[in-house]
């Protein structure tokens, strides 16, 4: 009788090592080499050795195969997703628990799984990693990995985190940067909790586990009107003192070590009304997909563009945009008009599902860029959406509207492109 836990195949690539050796979709992994297997790391672990003998079951018997040439290399399968960890903390500031009723199911997942974070980036407050689990990840060196801490003074951070038995964050910190695993953190500023003096003492703390500890974003708390906690959102002032901190640190870092160490994110510079740093002084970026440095970059992409001279549009374009992106997309837009003979509307969109302090394109729906549309514009017959308020793989919003419904709610062709200079251009250039 196969075990419990296996790993089965989802699809098998033609012609690889893997369709070589015969294996098939939906066969169940077992084993590489005499380890077991608990779920695609391990796979990814693993398959390094020179030779590679899996086992696994097919039709409940019990196989071996040696895979040839394929130690260190892609074996051409993907399996099935793992049951992924879910978080059991209330934290005062949690998105999820801020979302209407009817959206997809899968957005309603609150997810706290140390392997989701080193394949994804996803963000884990450490609160339900046990021993075997640090274990793992110092063994298969699952490096980088992504932690919110917020706070390191632990008893605001149990507040915050919404229970008493939050781990200690200092603790668990030293003992990946013992091992040598890289840490990029995130304190999600909530005003009257963690800012002004306990910000500064966060970011001290975590500077001693430099370079281990590296980068630290200081975002601002989210807010729906959908909140059932009371939280103050970030206002100018807050914004404006948070990046005054976080300079100054910036520059101690800068001096000593040749990297800042800590940003505050794009949304931050809107909120407090000052410019963006330059985008060297972002580095690698490396937590660009935290609305760390997005718009910096988009601007810096603006000046690297390479366009065909024979575009020409009778009709502009439009395209929609977040409310906090909009004078960045319309001076670019502004510039294509009357440089390049290349009109294309911009339309922020407010975002009435979310409330209006929700100002992000990630976060927009099909039913307000409907309803901002119809009452902006009945002059263009192309409809540019940004593929940042699309589901990865889908056309589909966050309020399961459909591109092609927009589209048919419009009366335009709707069109998904990639939310970047070059994908607006190619995308305007794709057009008959």
């Amino acid at each position: 009788m196969p075990p419990k836990h296996l790993i089965e195949i989802e699809s098998v690539i033609e012609e690889s090592p893997a369709a070589m050796a015969g294996l098939q979709t939906g066969d169940l992994l077992v084993s590489v080499n005499g380890h077991r297997l608990h779920d695609a790391i391990d796979l990814m672990f693993h398959r390094d050795a020179d030779r590679i003998e899996l086992e696994f079951y097919r039709s409940g018997r019990r196989h071996t195969v040696t895979v040839p040439e394929a130690g260190g290399t892609d074996l051409g399968i993907s399996v099935k997703p793992f049951r992924v960890k879910t978080c059991k903390n209330n934290c005062i500031f949690c998105f999820v628990k801020q979302l209407p009723k009817g959206l997809r199911k899968s957005l309603y997942l609150k997810d706290e799984d140390y392997r989701l974070s080193f394949l994804y980036g996803n963000y884990m407050t450490l609160s339900n990693l046990g021993a075997s689990d640090k274990s793992r990840i110092v063994e298969q060196r699952l490096s980088p990995i992504y932690i919110s801490v917020h706070t390191t003074n632990r008893a605001l951070r149990a507040r915050m985190l919404g229970t008493p038995k939050s781990c200690d964050i200092m603790k668990e910190l030293a003992f990946f940067a013992s091992h040598k695993i890289r840490m990029h953190t995130q304190i999600v500023l909530c005003p009257g909790y963690n800012d002004g003096r306990e910000l500064h003492n966060t970011i001290k703390d975590l500077y001693k586990f430099f370079p281990y500890i590296s980068s630290v974003a200081v975002v601002p708390v989210g807010l729906t009107m959908h909140r059932r906690q009371q939280l103050a959102p970030v206002s100018k002032e807050d914004a404006a003192k948070a990046i005054e901190t976080v300079n100054g640190f910036q520059r101690r870092f800068m001096k000593k070590h040749g990297d800042n160490l800590v940003f505050c994110s794009d949304e931050m510079y809107i909120k407090a009304g000052v410019p963006f740093p330059p985008l060297r002084d972002y580095g690698v970026l490396p937590q660009i997909e935290n609305g760390v440095g997005m718009v910096p970059l988009f601007m810096s992409q603006t000046r690297k563009l390479r366009i065909q001279k024979e575009i020409k549009r009778d009709r502009p374009v439009v395209t929609v945009t977040g409310v906090s992106f909009y004078p960045f997309l319309k001076k670019f837009a502004d510039r294509l008009g009357e440089k390049e003979s290349m009109p294309i509307e911009v339309i922020p969109v407010e975002n009435r599902f979310f409330g209006t302090s929700v100002t992000v394109t990630g976060l927009l729906t099909g039913r307000d860029i409907i309803k901002s549309v119809h009452d902006n514009t009945d002059k263009s017959r192309t409809l540019l959406v940004p593929d940042t308020a699309l589901k990865e793989d889908e056309d589909v919003f966050l309020d399961n509207v459909t591109l092609s419904e927009v589209a048919d709610a419009t009366g335009m062709k709707a069109l998904r492109v990639e939310a970047t200079p070059q994908g607006l251009i190619d995308a305007i250039a794709g057009l008959d």
